[in-house]
This record gives C-alpha cells, sequence and structure tokens, in this order.
C-alpha cells in the first residue's frame, strides 16, 4: 500500500498498530513521534488504515498534509501520475524519504 507521496504505509508504525490493534506499538510510536516532532502526540492518536483508504488517519495525515489535499484536489491516486511531479509541495518528503522518490520513480516509468 504506497500514499500518494510514494511512502509505503505497511512501512508506517501507525498503520501497523492500527492494523494489528496493538497499543504497546501505538505507545512507542506516540513517544517516538512526540519526540521527534515536538508535538503532543498520545497513543490514542496512532490510528491509521492508510492514506488511500478511507478509513482513519493521524491528524497529520488528515488534517495538515499538504501533499495528499493537493493529490486528493487532483485526483491522482499517487504523485507521479501528477504532471507536476515532482514539486515543491512533495520536496520535504523527498527530502526525508528518498525511498519515496524512488517508488514514485518506478511507478512514473510503468
Amino acid at each position: 500500500m504506497v500514499g500518494y507521496c510514494g511512502l509505503d504505509c505497511e512501512q508506517c508504525g501507525a498503520f501497523t498498530a492500527t492494523r494489528n490493534n496493538d497499543d504497546a506499538l501505538r505507545a512507542k510510536v506516540a513517544e517516538e513521534w512526540a519526540r521527534q516532532y515536538n508535538a503532543p502526540i498520545k497513543p490514542e492518536h496512532i490510528n491509521c488504515t492508510g492514506c488511500l483508504s478511507a478509513g482513519v488517519k493521524t491528524y497529520y495525515c488528515e488534517q495538515l498534509c499538504e501533499t495528499r489535499k493537493c493529490a486528493m484536489k487532483k485526483s491522482v491516486s499517487t504523485c507521479a501520475e501528477c504532471s507536476d511531479y515532482p514539486c515543491s509541495v512533495l520536496d520535504q518528503i523527498l527530502r526525508m524519504a528518498p525511498e519515496a522518490k524512488a517508488t514514485l520513480d518506478s511507478l512514473r516509468k510503468r
């Protein structure tokens, strides 16, 4: 399961914790993300069924992710389908996660 930005949802702790209903993993991910992002993230915030799903998402993904908002507005299944790829909206994610760029690049070649 690949998100709009090319990140693999299967590699995300929030996705895994939700899929497995794993409260210990939720607590671990919340602690890591709270420290990493200097934000008040609690275990109950760690629920996500994937970027492209109709189900629950983390607050960031649901409300704040500009990449997700843009992709939904443009009705693309990933940023690889966008005529503006790569773009400034996606830049930050691609800098932090080069594997996402590799995924999107491989999807563009199909």
